[in-house]
């Protein structure tokens, strides 16, 4: 008579059917214990006064499954596998299957027929992925690694916030920091033309596949392919590079791994509680960092470029969308509807295209061709009832408070935008 196993399941309903038997349990606790109904019980009880522990087990131990597959369908896919698809993760050749062959089969199915007949491994019989060290780079600003870490920074004395850095990879000095309060664009724009005017243009910057570094969708069907962040490197000629693994960027995690525990503990002592004062608080703190645990570098010589002199930084770190103008000289960005004045310049403007600028400070422009055009907001009044009756008495106080929300509405029109988060201040609208 062959060996038969029992499940975890099994053996704990096997102990409370022995203190049953013994007289320590009643029915009513054994079906609490057991998560089953007396009948069940019942059941149970009379199976193992039969056959012992043996009658437990399942029935359909060893059985195929009423939902398996014919193995004419199994012999029928993984001959296509072989003969097509033998280098193909279960993913993909699950989907050639489907879409070429006309016989559709799980992925997870074929993932395990696969790994049965020695053409796929998981990821526990897989070797592990071997980081190979690199040398730095050899001059300081040839290679700039960028990330943020949201951390309570400030210990319970303060909100969670961001910490920026900029460490260059062949020193791994902290170039520049700041406390944001999140990794948003604006917040990278504005600490990067911070690094911009402190060292000048770096050869490139080394980050990981944040979205505000990298466009995750390439297939996109509008836009230039680049995010606004790329695109103002694009036009300082900075490169950007993303890596594949947080390992790949080690000097800039080893560096906030460092900053978590001596920066949290020196501004404790400092007593520095908010994000306004631990900017202030870096300055001298990286200073000491860099002399505590940068590198020389192996070339003397700075890859650092001067910034161009015809470059309008301001334009460059705006944020920059293009829209089209209507036949009646309007426009939408951000939830607004603007108005172009009707002049000369920009009457015969309409069905082309106008650039809009969004700038860190909360200003604002549209822009043709290098010209700043003249406009006004337009929104409509949505806090009213169209319909609603207003006595001649009330009809100031309604007209009032319609004026004073949709100037409400002009000045904090951002704030709806999540997209527009980092930005600082109210938006002062310049009409050219």
């Amino acid at each position: 008579m062959g060996l038969k196993s029992m499940s975890g399941k099994e053996f704990s309903r096997l102990d409370v059917l022995l203190d049953v038997e013994a007289g320590r349990l009643a029915i009513d606790d054994a079906c609490d214990l057991m998560g089953l109904r007396r009948r069940q019980v019942f059941r149970l009880l009379a199976a193992f006064r039969k056959q012992g522990a043996a009658g437990l087990i399942s029935k359909r131990r060893g059985r195929p499954s009423n939902n398996r597959l014919p193995d004419e369908v199994r012999q029928l896919a993984m001959s296509i596998v072989r003969e097509r698809y033998s280098d193909f993760g279960p993913t993909l050749a699950c989907e050639k299957l489907a879409n070429l062959h006309d016989c559709p089969v799980s992925r997870e199915t074929l993932r395990k027929w696969m790994m049965e007949d020695g053409l796929w491994l998981d990821r526990r019989r897989r070797l592990p992925s071997v980081h190979q060290p690199r040398l730095r780079r050899d001059r300081v600003g040839e290679l700039i690694q960028i990330d943020g870490s949201k951390h309570y920074w400030f210990e319970n004395r303060g909100p969670e916030c961001t910490l920026l850095a900029f460490i260059d990879d062949a020193t791994s000095r902290i170039m520049h920091a700041a406390f944001v309060h999140s990794e948003s664009a604006f917040d990278y724009l504005r600490e990067t033309r911070a690094y911009l005017m402190k060292h000048g243009r770096p050869t490139a910057f080394y980050s990981d596949k944040h979205a505000v570094f990298r466009v995750s969708k390439r297939d996109a069907a509008g836009g230039t392919g680049m995010t606004q962040f790329g695109r103002a490197l694009d036009e300082l000629n900075i490169d950007i590079m993303c890596a594949n693994t947080p390992s790949a960027k080690g000097r800039i995690e080893r560096a906030f791994g460092t900053l978590q525990d001596r920066l949290i503990k020196e501004m404790r002592l400092a007593e520095i509680c908010s994000m306004e004062d631990g900017n202030k608080f870096l300055v001298g703190f990286i200073a000491d960092h860099n002399a505590r645990f940068g590198k020389p570098p192996f070339d003397e010589r700075d890859a650092h470029r001067a910034l161009q002199g015809d470059i309008v930084l301001d334009d460059v770190f705006a944020w920059k969308e293009e829209r089209t103008v209507t036949n009646s000289l309007t426009l939408q960005y951000d939830k607004v509807t603007f108005i172009l004045e009707p002049t000369a310049v920009t009457r015969p403007l309409a069905r082309k295209r106008v650039q809009v600028i969004d700038y860190p400070d909360g200003r604002f422009a549209i822009r043709h061709q290098g010209l700043d055009l003249p406009f006004r907001t337009f929104d409509r009044i949505r806090h009213v009832d169209q319909a609603a009756i207003v006595e001649n008495k009330r009809l100031g106080a309604v007209l009032a408070f319609i004026a004073e929300r949709q100037q409400e509405r002009d000045q904090n029109r951002s704030q709806k935008a999540p997209r527009r988060q980092g930005q600082v201040g109210r938006h002062m609208f310049k009409s050219g």
